[in-house]
């Protein structure tokens, strides 16, 4: 039974600003440090860290919570399965929730451009 869906756009010449203008204070407040080195790895990072802020905002929205209601961002990981599949970690009070929720199935889609980023989150109940 699907429990919520959650959608997220972002503007990656936004990232880019944002990290030009606050670099590592910024970074280790939203990211986790596998993120920080997976994006870092690649040519266009702020596009890497888009798609991965879009993903932690589409599991808020999924689970009907926005900033400031107890999940921390850095709760919210995105890593990659060996197939390459996107996959959400989650720590911390987010961890929590979706326990207490009886969340048994966490599904990510990851897109970007050059200009944008894109994260779908739908969520299942056992």
């Amino acid at each position: 039974m699907i429990y919520g869906t959650g959608i997220d756009l972002v503007d990656n010449r936004r990232i880019e600003k944002i990290i030009e203008k606050w670099g590592d204070k910024f970074l280790d407040r939203i990211f986790t440090p596998g993120e920080i080195a997976y994006c870092r790895k690649h040519a266009q990072a702020s596009i890497h860290f888009g798609a991965r802020f879009a993903a932690k905002e589409s599991f808020l929205k999924a689970m009907g919570i926005g900033l400031g209601q107890g999940v921390r961002l850095r709760d919210i990981e995105v890593a990659n399965a060996e197939s390459g599949k996107p996959e959400l970690i989650l720590s911390g009070e987010a961890h929590r929730r979706v326990l207490d929720e009886g969340i048994a199935d966490i599904h990510l889609s990851l897109t970007h451009t050059e200009k944008y980023a894109s994260a779908f989150v739908l969520l299942e109940k056992k």
